[in-house]
Parts: C-alpha cells; structure tokens; sequence
C-alpha cells in the first residue's frame, strides 16, 4: 500500500473525528430548540465530550500500544459511525449526551495514533510535513464538514445531520480498512516512560502551550452562531460562511506550515501561528459589533489553529520519538482539556451576558500560549 494513500486515509479519519467533536457547535440553535435546554446546555455537549476525550487520549494509548494500527484505527472510526447514527434516534438531551461520550471515548484513540502511524510509515525527513499533512483533516472538517452541518441542520433538523454523519464515518471506516498497510504497532508503554514524560521541561512547557491556544479557541468557536448573532445582529447563514472562512483559512495556515517547517524549523513557525491567533483574538475583541471586523479576527484565527497543532505534534515527536504515541496523545489530551475549559468559560460569560468579554478572554489564554512557547525556544 502506498504512503500516499494511507496519509489521505489517516487524513480523512479525522475528518471523520474533527466534526465528530465539533458537530454540536455547527446546530448548536436547532439542537437546543430541539432537546428543550438553552444554548449553554448544548453548549455543554462539547466542554463534556472534551473532558471525556481529555482523560480518554492517554489512557487509550497506553491500553492499545501493541494492537495493529489498522484494525485499531479503522474499529475507531467503525464505532463513531454507529454513535452517529444512534444519536439520531436518541430521544432526549441525556441520551444525546451519554451517546456522545461513550462516542467520543473511543475517538479519543484516533488522532494521536494516526498522528505516530504516519510517523512510522514516512521517513524521519518526512516526518514534520506527513503529521502535518494528516493534520489537514481537522482543517477539513472546519472548512468543509462544520458549515455542511450548519446548513443540513438548518434545513434538515439536526437528526438527519447526524445520520449524515453516520454514513461519512462508515465510509472512513471503509477507506482505512484497505489503505493502511498491517502490521504496524507502537513500542510498548511503562510506568517509566510516563515518568520520563513527566520529567521534561520542554515536553510539560509544549502541552501547556496546547491546553493554553485552545481554551482561547473555544472561548469563542463554539458559540460563533450566538456570538455573531447577539454582537452583529448576524443570522445562522452568515455563521456558517464563516465557519467554512475559517476552516478554510486553517487548511491554508496548515499547507503554509507544511512547506516552511522544513526551511524555517517547527519553533519559528509555531511562533508564526500563534502570533496570528493572538492578533486574531485582540481584532475580534475590538473589532466586536462590527461583522466586518469580527469576521477579519476570527479568520486571523483560523490561520493558525491548524498549523500550532500540527507544529506541537511534529516538536513532540522530536522531542521523544521513542514515547511519540504516549507524548502526542497526552498532547491530544491537553487539547482537549483546553476546549472543556475554553468552552465552560465562554459559555459563563454567555449565560452571564457578557459576550464582549469572550475575546478578551481569549485573547489572555493566546498570550499565555506564547509565553508557554518562547520558553520552549532551543529545545528539540
């Protein structure tokens, strides 16, 4: 089997597992209407998920480091299509929500170990740029698959979306299947290499820039429908342009970094990212009332999303590449601790009224990030 063909299946994978994390915020409305709660309940579907996938990252790399790679990922990917469809049956908010994380548990497994399954498949050469590459997916699945979800739900209702969403996860499942080669399966894991985890500086300083980038993020990207709406006077349609703006300005910040990591180094252009979303973040936060301005921040945040996560994975992997599947799935981890905590903030300051502050907010995790990271600066 050719690389080429198991990078766009791990791509496309987490396609599949990015819009299954940020599904809710895409019908985020036509959800709350339709279960009875408010927009922070629904909300809520994601800080929860993302607490779930939090603990459940590490642990599933640690229980499944000697499974096949392909029997493991394309199983993942299997049982998301099942919770997909289950949840378009489900009746009410609590069967919506135990389906979700029971759901998200398992696609926990899928992005850190895609992420050390190309690393094993590509030279050490290629490494930077194949993880980034497979990364593309979660640009995808903002640009594409999120407004795709805005617009079904606005016309369809929300439980022909997700059993949309059930078929594209099947036919993931399918496509991983038969283009991952067999056989591929990590080193094992010890107490001793959490330990060694542990123990490094550069490893601890690299996630808390992860967990710091996405809480800004998810101050405000799940609430973007109601944001736009309470600050602009914007309706869902408005959103869902600059979901896919967005989405599509990450694929480009994604491509970007794959081509200069290799001259410029993953610091430099971990820096270049993060500056973006900082100035993202302080755009919108000023710019606030005014959609134009709004609109220019938050796709200055979208340029970077992508191109941080992907430049964390790669420095991860260099940093330990012996403990890749353990590093880049505690990475995984504090990526989604940092959506769990972004998201509950943002939807305080909503409940509490004050959607001026989601940008100020967001703006002060983005500085924390970049502190974070200049401290990483000469290390591996």
């Amino acid at each position: 089997m050719s690389t080429r063909v198991s990078a766009v299946a791990l791509m496309l994978g987490n396609v599949v597992v990015g819009i299954a994390v940020l599904a809710p915020a895409g019908m985020l409305p036509d959800l709350a209407a339709g279960l009875a709660v408010s927009i922070r309940e629904a909300g809520l579907l994601i800080a929860y998920g993302a607490v779930i996938l939090c603990f459940g990252s590490p642990l599933m790399a640690w229980a499944t480091t000697r499974v096949d790679r392909r029997t493991l990922l394309a199983a993942t990917l299997a049982l998301l299509a099942i919770g997909q469809f289950g949840s378009a049956f489900a009746p009410n908010y609590l069967a919506v929500l135990v389906l979700r994380l029971l759901m998200l548990a398992v696609a926990a497994i899928y992005t850190p170990q895609a992420a050390s399954t190309i690393a094993m498949i590509v030279t050490e050469r290629e490494r930077a740029s194949a993880i980034s590459f497979v990364f593309l997916g979660w640009s995808l699945s903002v640009a594409v698959a999120l407004p795709v979800v805005t617009f079904l739900s606005a016309h369809f209702g929300w439980r022909a979306t997700y059993g949309v969403l059930g078929a594209t996860a099947a036919a993931a499942f399918a496509l991983n299947l038969v283009g991952l080669p067999g056989g591929l399966r990590g080193a094992p894991l010890s107490l001793a290499s959490w330990t060694a985890i542990a123990r490094s500086r550069a490893i601890i300083l690299l996630l808390t820039v992860t967990l710091c980038w996405t809480a800004a993020m998810f101050v405000i990207f799940p609430y973007l429908v109601p944001l736009f709406a309470r600050l602009a006077g914007a309706g869902a349609g408005t959103a869902g342009v600059f979901f896919a703006l967005y989405g599509a300005m990450g694929f480009l910040g994604n491509v970007a970094a794959t081509q200069a990591v290799g001259r410029f180094g993953a610091f430099n252009t971990s820096a270049v990212s993060l500056g973006a979303m900082f100035a993202g973040a302080l755009v919108w936060s000023l710019g606030a009332g005014a959609l134009a301005l709004m609109g220019a921040g938050l796709l200055m945040l979208g340029l970077g999303f992508a191109a941080t996560n992907s430049m964390q994975q790669a420095r991860l992997v260099a940093a330990a590449p012996a403990l890749s599947g353990a590093t880049v799935a505690l990475n995984t981890s504090w990526l989604y601790a940092g959506q769990a905590l972004g998201t509950w903030v943002g939807g305080l300051l909503f409940d509490h009224d004050a959607p001026l502050a989601n940008g100020y907010v967001a703006a002060a995790f983005m500085l924390a990030a970049l502190v974070s990271l200049a401290a990483t600066r000469g290390k591996p």
